[in-house]
């Protein structure tokens, strides 16, 4: 393999692992399919063998490229790594940790965020976005974030992530004010917000894990505190994070398991390859020992 090899063409089998389609991926890279192709094939003639089978049926690695893409896939985010870092540098002359949360994150979990910013060993600048997960999720992997704090109710594949912080889950929608258990909320119809910043993803899980049935409002709220005026309207019951209740003195009731308090969990995540792994693993023991 005399020659180098392309990070373009890096690219391209990189997006055609993912995607499993040519097509696809040359639309994921903006670029043509027989450009595409071509540059697949000269990355195959320089490494000796091919990374994929096209059949029918699609696109699947070959034995070689199961080992090879990997190791791309890696090569990648060191490049990433590096045009990241420079693009910081560059952009400001002051050190920065870009950090994403989600709408469901509480206002005292992002001051801990921010006092654990400024006590590190290294002090920097935080710079918060707030956003619906899935905008979270890919600000991050293409370096537009450094860590995220977003409500644990999916996987987050290929990062590194940890619980850093759980609250009380309530429930909205009647007077009275005694602990109720989780099973005896079934004959409630649940409003529910769009399925973006996590918190109908949980209810949902919350309920399929307990083998009960959630009933769904047929209309939905399109903010916390929409959810808890319809719920005390009578429309239906409402399930929020003790924290994004109006008030403290707000009507709702503690939601229970078996006795013991339902709670939500937030976790942290951020790239493994990042340039500043180590001082967000640093920022997020702060916050768990906080």
């Amino acid at each position: 393999m005399a020659e180098r090899l392309s990070a373009e063409t890096l690219r391209y089998a990189r997006a055609v692992a993912r995607t499993g389609s040519f097509s696809a991926a040359a639309r994921e890279q903006g670029v043509s399919q027989p450009a595409l192709s071509n540059g697949i094939a000269k990355l195959e003639e320089r490494l000796g063998e091919r990374l994929f089978d096209r059949s029918p049926r699609g696109v699947t690695p070959t034995v070689f490229g199961g080992k090879i893409l990997p190791l791309i896939e890696r090569a990648i985010d060191g490049l990433d790594a590096v045009a990241n870092e420079a693009h910081r540098l560059r952009e400001s002359g002051e050190r920065r940790i870009r950090m994403g949360v989600s709408p469901l994150i509480n206002a005292q979990l992002v001051a801990r965020a921010f006092s654990a910013v400024r006590d590190l060993s290294t002090p920097r600048e935080l710079v918060l976005r707030e956003a619906d997960m899935a905008d979270l999720q890919s600000g991050l992997l293409a370096g537009e974030l450094d860590v995220i704090l977003v409500p644990s109710v999916g996987p987050l594949r290929g990062l590194e992530h940890r619980i850093i912080d759980s609250e009380p889950i309530v429930v909205v929608g009647s007077g009275d004010r005694t602990p109720v258990e989780l099973d005896q909320t079934v004959d409630n119809e649940f409003i529910l917000v769009p399925d973006s910043c996590g918190l109908a993803r949980f209810t949902a899980q919350l309920f399929d894990s307990h083998a009960l049935r959630l009933r769904a409002y047929a209309g939905e709220a399109a903010s916390y505190q929409v959810l808890e005026q319809w719920a005390n309207l009578g429309l239906g019951a409402a399930m929020l994070p003790r924290s994004k209740l109006t008030s403290p003195d707000a009507r709702h009731r503690a939601l229970l398991d078996g006795g013991q308090q339902v709670e939500i969990f937030y976790e942290a995540a951020w790239h493994p390859h990042s340039p500043l792994a180590t001082a967000l693993s640093d920022l997020v023991d702060t916050l768990v020992e906080t």
